[in-house]
């Protein structure tokens, strides 16, 4: 079937194409702060751009998408070409840590989209568009050995969560995709945006020890861990 033969489809398609980049960026920018050759770049961006979708489309009994259509791994060995040739630059920290904000912000909202198009219940296709926006960055970050935003308390699961749950909840109210799905991005990356602004966490367990600093904690983190990213 067609991908573009219906406004749904289409719309899945292209976000979920421009996800992958975005995503696969990240993992570009996670190998350059290793100083990593070509190739890796380029492993790690792909690797990243379909990590979460892969096991998505595993879990919930789908084609895993990018097999027939290798233009998900072309995108994201585009953008890996994109971040080797800009060199060596300062901003290459910070556009890491938004560019992960929008990737989780769009992959929240398409991984749950195909969930529900598929027929998959609502509770779980949110946890679908979770695992879709975690998974990959999960790879991405062992491999680059920096320590797992999910083993951390800054707010990142969170703002998927409620991206995925706003786009599920106005969806079965009734609306259409376009505005459900921008709803659920804004409120995904919102949450996001706001909690590297301004340093935001989640409470953690009381009697357990205090983490170190995470490379990627927000401008109210830490500011060495910030500053050495940025060289």
């Amino acid at each position: 079937m067609d991908p573009l033969s219906d406004p749904l489809s289409a719309a899945l398609f292209w976000l979920d194409y421009a996800a992958a980049a975005v995503f696969g960026a990240t993992g570009a920018l996670a190998a350059a702060r290793r100083k990593h050759d070509i190739i890796t770049f380029g492993f790690f961006a792909a690797i990243t751009g379909v990590g979460g979708g892969t096991l998505r489309d595993l879990l919930i009994g789908a084609p895993v998408f990018w097999i027939q259509r290798p233009g998900y791994i072309l995108a994201c060995l585009a953008a890996a070409t994109v971040v080797w040739l800009l060199g060596r630059r300062g901003w290459r920290f910070r556009a890491l840590l938004w560019l992960d904000a929008l990737g989780m912000a769009a992959y929240a909202v398409v991984g749950t989209a195909k969930a529900l198009s598929l027929g998959v219940h609502p509770f779980t296709a949110v946890v679908m568009g979770v695992l879709t926006t975690a998974f990959g960055g999960v790879i991405r970050d062992v491999l680059a050995e920096e320590p797992n935003l999910l083993l951390r308390r800054e707010i990142y699961i969170t703002a998927a969560l409620l991206g995925a749950s706003v786009f599920t909840v106005l969806k079965l109210l009734g609306l259409a995709f376009w505005p459900a799905g921008i709803a659920g991005f804004v409120a995904a990356f919102g949450l996001r945006a706001a909690a590297i602004k301004l340093g935001w966490s989640l409470p953690g367990f009381a009697g357990g020890e205090e983490p170190s600093p995470s490379p990627l904690a927000g401008e109210g983190g830490d500011r060495r861990s910030t500053d050495e990213g940025s060289h």
